[in-house]
């Protein structure tokens, strides 16, 4: 796929990784379609990329029926659908025994809920879109990019509602390669060290200090056009399937 020809459907798509990636299709000669529920952010985002570039569309990532009729809809828009790339995600923190008792199970199936069943339900309704499409180079119609989480591998305390969703994405990213083989439509996992994300600058700056100084080269939080650049690179590399990819600094999370 050449990036001019991408067109997309980026979930969280209005700020941080999401964002990234569709200001890197959008200068590329590509057209989005930003997935998200925040409406305030998502005028601002196709604003900037220009409204023959993007356009927003409110979506709730785990509702099965509004995922299909939006995905149909940014087809629409977009003149076709080639790319889905998933970055709506929740932190979901919490300990399993807490000083409150138990974390409650709505909260582990919320966090699962949208970090994973949110990204199979719009992969899936992006695939059932992309199986259409003419035959590219190599037979490829489509790419789907999931985005994971090096707490997929090493998750900390506090997250094992956030590791056991981002390592379902990782789990589901081969099955699904095969899967969709068939119809030629590629499917990729990113999974992110520590960024620079709106959820990272709520942090305390002394916090943010320790994360950079964790990490062993570069010593700093990963930028989003660094994220966008590798989701970019997949696009265009038809060679690259079922696999997922650590983009991290080298980084490994300690326990706490």
């Amino acid at each position: 796929m050449q990036l001019a020809s991408a067109r997309a459907v980026i979930t969280g798509g209005v700020s941080g990784l999401g964002l990234a990636v569709a200001q890197h299709l959008v200068k590329h000669g590509g057209k989005v379609a930003l997935f998200d529920v925040n409406d305030d952010k998502g005028a601002a985002a196709v604003a900037g990329l220009g409204e023959a570039n993007a356009r927003y569309f409110r979506t709730d990532v785990t509702d099965e029926a509004g995922v299909a009729a939006n995905v149909a809809a940014a087809k629409g828009f977009l003149g076709g659908l080639n790319a889905a790339v998933n970055c709506a995600g929740i932190l979901g923190a919490g300990r399993v025994l807490g000083r409150d008792g138990a974390m409650k199970l709505s909260q582990f199936q919320t966090t699962v809920m949208v970090n994973l069943v949110g990204s199979f339900n719009v992969a899936k309704a992006c695939a059932e879109q992309m199986q259409g499409n003419e035959a590219g180079s190599d037979g490829e119609r489509g790419v789907i990019v999931n985005t994971a989480s090096v707490a997929a591998y090493e998750g900390q305390i506090g997250q094992a509602a956030y590791s056991a969703s981002k390592g379902g994405v990782v789990g589901m990213t081969l099955p699904m390669a095969r899967e969709l083989a068939r119809f030629g439509i590629r499917v990729m996992t990113v999974a992110p060290g520590v960024f620079w994300t709106p959820m990272v600058d709520g942090m305390p700056d002394d916090v943010q200090k320790s994360l950079a100084a964790s990490i062993p080269f570069p010593s700093r939080l990963g930028q989003a056009p660094e994220f966008a650049d590798l989701v970019a690179y997949i696009l265009t590399n038809t060679y690259l399937n079922g696999e997922t990819i650590r983009l991290d600094g080298a980084t490994r999370l300690a326990p706490k």
